[in-house]
């Protein structure tokens, strides 16, 4: 079974998220800053990161900066979700090292069908 961490501070999308991942076979770890991401990598094994930039405590950018900087996670995927969409946000969500960038609002389909594009074996 995959496993995915959603990284979000907003209760709702954390909800729609995770009953959409786990209705789709995924086993899902939910934090809700970066802080809390980083906790769960030190324990879990994941295969994705779905993260929200703006976030309480530890930004999104960080958080995947610092992940980015560990090798025992180099092939760690991850999916920018975030609210911030303007050109300078997504390059640099790129270059940071992310696999996607996602605009919210999205299409749970869309995004479910690009993150199992990206765990294909």
């Amino acid at each position: 079974m995959k496993k995915i961490v959603i990284a979000d501070d907003e209760h709702k999308i954390i909800m729609t998220l995770e009953y959409a991942f786990r209705k789709a076979g995924y086993q899902v770890y939910i934090a809700r800053d970066g802080s809390e991401v980083l906790e769960i990598l030190e324990k879990e094994n994941p295969d994705l990161i779905l993260l929200d930039i703006m976030m309480p405590k530890v930004d999104g950018y960080t958080t995947l900066e610092t992940i980015k900087k560990q090798e025992k996670w180099a092939g760690l995927k991850c999916i920018f979700l975030s609210a911030k969409t303007s050109p300078e946000d997504i390059e640099r969500g790129l270059q940071l090292g992310a696999d996607d960038y996602i605009a919210k609002p999205y299409s749970i389909k869309k995004l479910l069908e690009r993150v199992d594009e990206l765990l294909k074996d």
